[in-house]
């Protein structure tokens, strides 16, 4: 494979982005510095840590930055948990995101 652009998985990641990106709009203003931003960060994390792990100079790197990428999943999972509980979500936007 010769880009990481390539990766289902990278392509999959950046449409997640741009899911949670778009759901984050809707959440209140008063999380902008908060939740938003936080699953903003860890969204983006995960195609970016494809990316780089895919550039590396070996397949143990590359490992480890999917590893890093599965976490920042575990991290935004979470942050959407939280989103539903404060009832800035509901269950059909969280199963979307998904």
């Amino acid at each position: 494979m010769s880009s990481y652009k390539d990766l289902i998985v990278w392509q999959k990641s950046i449409q997640l982005v741009t899911e949670v990106y778009r759901l984050s709009k809707t959440l209140p203003k008063e999380e902008t510095y908060g939740l938003v931003s936080q699953m903003q960060r860890a969204a983006v994390s995960i195609p970016s840590n494809i990316a780089e792990g895919h550039d590396r100079n070996s397949d143990k790197e590359f490992s480890q930055f999917l590893c890093v990428a599965r976490g920042s999943l575990a991290e935004l999972e979470t942050q959407l948990i939280i989103a539903k509980n404060l009832d800035y979500i509901n269950q059909e936007q969280m199963t979307n995101i998904k």
